[in-house]
């Protein structure tokens, strides 16, 4: 039995403990806030209740299986998954509304045939056949198995089936997923439903690989999901899970360094005792065989200077900056009307402006914004039926500290999903990337992007694996990437990396 001290209780963090207690370790986890979770948290008000993290679930078979392999309960069994249907609600710039729905091929296709015109849904339909191919083609190495020490393979290979595009005498292949919405789709509207998936994640489109096509192939494919009570019960069963495990949390217990003898990891130091008791004194050092850490790189480096994750052959991984998320928690007065859509997406008119604020040299909040609008159908938000919880998500850059006429522009796009919005407001509360940081330790509330092939690597996450023996990081910080399903890939991946040594393989 090992013992393994695991820095942070975000999702990846407890994924792995879970597994990692099952297979008879001691694991401890070291938490320096007051609760678990990391970044899926809740706030509660005068009845209301909103989650602050992520709103909905991808892929729930990652959770499935983690509670399949820890233990006899499955997850339905401890929370509730309602699957989210319509998928979503999209409001175009120029008016068009349309309610795609959830995990259909045909109902796709007839819902934008009927909303966009003839044609549009046919070409959705092909896109969805390509963007599978590349899914298949990903999915093991940048879900289930560690990175590849030859994970060049995988930044240099394209894995999307782009269409070619004849275009005067020259004859072109998308490259980035800009280019799959100007070549393949072909419809200003389905451009932005497309580009919109990879916006929500904090990636540019323009720039992002045309690989990034799986990322609305996985919501189409299998479904997106609400847990009852918000994404807060996920994370509070993932907890209770650890804790029938004999997983230990010590909270309020800020870790300070890592320790090194004879050349590997081999403890960490804190900043108070191992009691994580308030004014305990000075600081000590907790043993261990494995140490886990659920950290951003940059808190990483300052635990152990040097030593970062690897790729492969000893290559530093080098980390892209990703941009942050705003959230406006909205206690409205009167009720949710029936027939309304969990998750409506609102367009702005000028995406090319909110790109260049976003990912350009001077970022900055654009005038218009992509605003995502979660409205629930779940009494457990709510004081009572006459009351509505709603919370509004913005991509923003990281650090930014929002301004008051930030958040009404804001509003100001929602009430195009909402009308009369601003005149239901009891009160609202905003959470800035700087909330994010406070929560997580992440350098400007950066939220990180799930791993994808191709564009040279750049979107590869850093492996689990790190220079320094015995160190595993986890999370979405580290392979394979951000997001919850891939935070609780992490988990299975560090905890197989442990428990069968640098030879595993992956998940079967």
């Amino acid at each position: 039995m090992a013992r393994i001290a695991v820095i942070g209780a975000g999702m990846g963090a407890m994924a792995a403990a879970a597994r990692l207690a099952v297979a008879g370790h001691r694991v401890v986890v070291y938490e320096r806030t007051e609760t678990y979770g990391g970044a899926v948290r809740r706030l509660t008000r005068d009845g209301f209740s909103f989650d602050t993290g992520p709103g909905l679930l991808p892929l729930p078979a990652v959770y499935r299986d983690l509670f399949v392999k820890t233990g006899k309960e499955p997850l339905e069994s401890l929370v509730e998954l309602v699957q989210v249907d319509p998928s979503a609600r999209h409001v175009f710039a120029d008016g068009t509304e349309l309610a795609l729905p959830n995990a259909s091929r045909a109902g796709a296709v007839s819902a934008l045939d009927a909303a966009l015109g003839g044609g549009a849904g046919e070409r959705w339909g092909d896109f969805l056949v390509r963007a599978r191919e590349a899914w298949d083609r990903t999915r093991r190495p940048l879900l289930e198995e560690p990175l590849w020490p030859n994970w060049a393979d995988l930044a240099e290979r394209e894995p999307y089936p782009s269409v070619p595009h004849r275009r005067l005498l020259r004859t072109r292949q998308a490259g980035t997923l800009a280019e799959v919405g100007a070549f393949e789709l072909r419809d200003e509207r389905l451009r932005a439903l497309l580009e919109s998936h990879a916006l929500a994640y904090g990636l540019d489109p323009r720039t992002a690989p045309a690989s990034a096509a799986v990322l609305p192939y996985m919501e189409h494919a299998f479904g997106t999901w609400y847990v009852r009570g918000g994404m807060r019960e996920l994370a509070r069963a993932v907890y209770e899970r650890c804790v029938a495990r004999r997983v230990e949390f010590v909270f309020g217990a800020e870790v300070t360094g890592i320790v090194e003898k004879d050349g590997r990891a081999a403890g960490v130091e804190l900043a108070g005792d191992t009691s994580g008791a308030p004014g305990s004194g000075g600081g000590s050092v907790v043993e261990a065989d494995h140490v886990v850490a659920g950290v951003a790189p940059a808190v990483l480096d300052r635990l152990v200077p040097g030593t970062v994750p690897v790729r492969g052959a000893g290559e530093v991984a080098a980390q892209r900056g990703m941009p942050a998320r705003l959230t406006v928690l909205l206690a409205l007065r009167g009720g949710r009307p029936e027939g309304t859509a969990h998750r409506t997406v609102v367009h702005p008119a000028d995406r090319e402006s909110e790109l260049d604020r976003l990912f350009g040299a001077e970022a900055g909040l654009p005038t218009a914004s992509t605003v995502t609008v979660l409205r629930p159908d779940d009494p457990a938000l709510v004081p009572d039926a006459e009351h509505e919880a709603v919370t509004l998500s913005v991509t923003v850059p990281a650090g930014l500290s929002p301004s008051a006429s930030d958040v009404g522009r804001i509003m100001e796009t929602a009430e195009r999903a909402i009308p009369g919005l601003r005149d239901r407001v009891l009160w609202r509360e905003v959470r800035a990337p700087g909330d994010i940081t406070e929560e997580t330790g992440v350098p400007g509330g950066a939220v990180p992007a799930p791993a994808l092939a191709a564009a040279g690597g750049r979107l590869l996450q850093p492996s689990n694996g790190t220079r320094l023996p015995g160190l595993f990081t986890v999370g979405g910080w580290s392979h394979p990437g951000g997001g919850l399903p891939h935070a609780g890939m992490s988990g299975a991946l560090v905890a197989g990396l442990i428990v069968e040594g640098p030879d595993f393989r992956g998940s079967q």
